[in-house]
């Protein structure tokens, strides 16, 4: 079973809908060590991409992320905007062309995306962002190449984990670093909604991928 391009605009669309339910929580998260404006933004964010994708047909995955990702980038603010545009940006060049993929296949789209965040941020693994749930989803994908469910499966549980285990890190990268010993013991806002966008994926396979 491929990922197929109507399997990603699905997962586009279950993320909209996700962060539309769970804004005042990322909301929360981010009050705690940031601008307390993450879910907002967030949820600004991919509203604006659901109106610029209705009605809207597209050949291949560059067409599909390129339109996400300079939407994002437009309307999202703070650092969120350019890190989640690089991330689809990247993905969709890597995928040019193509309407559906393989694990392998998407694992290194996804590769690409996590470098151009890498390379604008100026993140590692271990900063406390979004990397520390990306990473390891990607890395679950690597490790499962001939079963797409359960390689998405092992991603949304990795990135979940990631995700945890940003609470009792030190902040090194973005606002939440300015206070120092203070970041540690909150979970990271950024790496919550990139385990939303992993499960979002998941979940738009297990219904929609060979579809």
């Amino acid at each position: 079973m491929a990922f197929t391009l109507a399997a990603a605009r699905v997962a586009i669309e279950k993320l909209n809908s996700l962060i539309e339910g769970k804004k005042e929580y990322l909301t929360d998260l981010d009050s705690a060590i940031g601008d307390a404006d993450h879910g907002i933004n967030m949820n600004r964010g991919f509203k604006k991409v659901m109106e610029k994708l209705q009605d809207k047909e597209h050949s291949d995955f560059a067409g599909l992320f390129r339109d996400v990702a300079m939407t994002l980038m437009s309307a999202v603010g703070g650092s969120a905007g350019p890190l989640y545009g690089t991330f689809f940006m990247k993905m969709g060049q890597n995928l040019a062309d193509k309407k559906e993929a393989t694990v392998e296949e998407f694992a290194s789209a996804m590769q690409e995306g996590l470098n151009g965040i890498m390379t604008l941020g100026k993140a590692v693994l271990g900063d406390k962002t979004m990397l520390d749930a990306i990473s390891p989803a990607i890395e679950a994908l690597k490790s499962n190449p001939g079963d797409e469910r359960a390689a998405w499966t092992s991603a949304a549980d990795a990135a979940e984990e990631g995700m945890k285990a940003t609470i009792p890190m030190l902040a090194k990268r973005g606002r939440s670093s300015y206070l120092g010993e203070r970041s540690i013991g909150h979970q990271d806002p950024g790496a919550t909604s990139s385990w939303y966008l992993i499960s979002c994926f998941r979940d738009a396979l297990t219904e929609h991928g060979g579809q």
